[in-house]
């Protein structure tokens, strides 16, 4: 778990059968799968930018109050993949990856209208593994929330408000 070149393994999805915009990212960072939280990294704009299509200073909140609000807002997580070598936690050092069960999850969510990859490889590899299987919900390219994509905060915050209008 510690990112030396071993198999990280990802989290557990948060969602609810009220989810209606799906956050994929790639896989947890060192920092995510230390807490056991996703989005752990203090640089990581993913909770501030969360907080401000909520409506919710969800920064100042717990990590399980934080979840609770997704939740209620209609936006659930979860990774594209399940597992992975990695040593860091850039994307581009992933060796051998484990696709997560998209498609089976994607096929629980009845209230579901939209998904939103989380930086480029979450969006490569989760077209690769649900364009053509889920039908007309549209899969949304995000710039990633990650410190390592050095786009300004304002900059990515008005990215995700513009191609995530309705939520």
């Amino acid at each position: 778990m510690s990112g030396d070149g071993v198999r990280s393994i990802g989290f557990a999805p948060v969602v609810s059968d009220k989810t209606r915009l799906l956050v994929l990212g790639s896989l947890p960072g060192i920092a995510s799968l230390n807490a056991a939280q996703y989005y752990a990294h203090p640089r990581n704009a993913f909770w501030p930018i969360a907080a401000a299509l909520a409506g919710e200073p969800l920064d100042a909140l717990p990590y399980e109050d934080r979840l609770q609000v997704l939740l209620q807002s209609g936006i659930g997580l979860w990774d594209v993949l399940a597992s992975a070598e990695r040593s860091g936690s850039l994307d581009s050092a992933i060796r051998s990856p484990e696709a997560a069960d998209l498609i089976t999850l994607v096929r629980t969510l009845p209230r579901l209208e939209a998904i939103g990859f989380n930086g480029k490889a979450a969006a490569k590899i989760g077209r690769k593994i649900l364009e053509g299987h889920i039908g007309p919900i549209p899969l949304i390219d995000l710039p990633s929330t990650s410190p390592a994509y050095t786009m300004p905060f304002e900059t990515k915050l008005a990215l995700w408000r513009q191609r995530l209008p309705a939520f």
